[in-house]
């Protein structure tokens, strides 16, 4: 990677793209294009690509195209505020390598970018703070798991991947085709096992793991998280 970086940006505002370009102009990068379709972009062989969106759900689509269209560039999503579960969600889609607030000032976003293109995961500075205290440090030996690894049975993972989704208890009787009560006493034990307060905090560990997200008819799968 050159000394220079090279940064891209889509968004639907032309003032936030605008303002995107010259904050980082300032702080030394090259800003390769600043778009609101990722189409118009062309050939770039850029280090970072800033996705400014206001929906969590049309901001990771867009970032899934970029991934697949360029794979050597780092994605960061940008977004208005934020919420735990959608940070855990975003980082578990596989598509983001960053989750920005656009609340942050120019020099940690300087900074926070650099981070990003050397490979680093960047989220919110007030998660990591709210998660200092509550992070499990987990230790189990082979005995102690199952197939998949976790110290949880089958069932207690389908509903873990649930609790990835952000899915309610209703919810996730009706996927699973069980009580509330049952599932309230699945989460219980989920929680006891990994030794976290509350859902939110599991679904965090979940993602953090590289558990995959539920589906319908997909089979429990953990998968490697990716580096």
């Amino acid at each position: 990677m050159s000394d220079l970086m090279h940064v891209s940006i889509l968004g639907k505002s032309e003032i936030i793209r605008e303002g995107l370009r010259r904050i980082l102009i300032d702080q030394g990068f090259v800003v390769d294009a600043a778009e609101s379709n990722y189409c118009d972009f062309g050939q770039l062989d850029c280090d970072v690509i800033i996705v400014d969106t206001h929906s969590l759900d049309d901001g990771l689509q867009s970032c899934r195209e970029l991934r697949e269209r360029y794979p050597n560039s780092r994605i960061v999503l940008m977004m208005d505020q934020y919420y735990i579960e959608d940070v855990a969600h975003a980082f578990a889609s596989g598509a983001v390598d960053g989750y920005l607030v656009k609340a942050i000032s120019c020099a940690p976003l300087a900074g926070a970018l650099r981070l990003i293109a050397m490979g680093e995961k960047v989220l919110p500075s007030e998660v990591a703070e709210s998660l200092t205290h509550s992070i499990p440090q987990i230790m189990w030996s082979g005995r102690e798991t199952g197939l998949t690894g976790l110290p949880l049975s089958n069932r207690e993972i389908e509903i873990l991947r649930c609790l990835l989704d952000g899915d309610p208890n209703k919810v996730i009787s009706r996927r699973l085709g069980i009580a509330d009560a049952t599932v309230k006493v699945h989460i219980k034990a989920i929680l006891r096992k990994l030794r976290v307060q509350n859902r939110t905090q599991a679904a965090i560990w979940a993602a953090n793991r590289g558990l995959t997200l539920s589906t319908a008819t997909d089979p429990v799968q953990l998968v490697a998280a990716s580096a």
